[in-house]
């Protein structure tokens, strides 16, 4: 095993933790951690454009979580919950970071990243162009999503999505996506 999901947990845990959780992805789990993030982001008196984006990108990045959760590795099986995943939220100056991660299989690897790579590459026009044929072409993925997510997160955002996969062994990897979100783009 070339890394431990304790010390993938401890890496992203940077700047202030406005929340932080790894185990089984729920729908309840995901209403709580809205609410908690709604509640931290009123503390902090944020502006409300910056609270509604933050608040946006963690819902789509949660539901993406939840949606593409793969199987874990059997070296897992009796120590995490087959629908494992982390998140964290932090906050740095300005910005606040989102990051999210679980398993997946060797064989999403190249989809994911060719998927990516190429919203990153979009413009703000190109990426509300491919948002728009999306919903008009109406494709449904096994999943039950049309592949709005990231295209959605970047639209808001107006960063690149960062991602890695750590390897753990020839079939699995652990898929980790920050996504950025500035007050510097609270026009978008």
């Amino acid at each position: 095993m070339s890394f431990t999901v304790q010390d993938l947990y401890t890496e992203l845990n940077e700047g202030d933790v406005l929340l932080a959780y790894k185990g089984s992805i729920t729908p309840e789990l995901i209403n709580d951690v809205l609410d908690a993030l709604e509640s931290k982001l009123m503390d902090f008196n944020e502006h409300s454009k910056i609270r509604k984006k933050v608040y946006n990108v963690l819902v789509e990045s949660l539901q993406n979580l939840y949606h593409h959760i793969d199987e874990i590795p059997l070296d897992f099986a009796d120590q995490l919950d087959p629908r494992f995943g982390i998140l964290l939220v932090t906050k740095n100056d300005n910005n606040y970071k989102i990051s999210t991660g679980n398993f997946v299989t060797a064989d999403k690897i190249k989809p994911l990243k060719s998927k990516i790579e190429k919203i990153n590459t979009l413009s703000n026009e190109e990426l509300k162009g491919l948002y728009k044929d999306i919903l008009v072409n109406n494709k449904i993925s096994e999943k039950g999503g049309g592949g709005l997510g990231l295209v959605d997160i970047a639209r808001k955002t107006g960063n690149i999505l960062e991602y890695e996969f750590k390897s753990f062994d020839n079939k699995y990897f652990f898929f980790i996506l920050n996504v950025l979100v500035s007050d510097l783009n609270i026009n978008r």
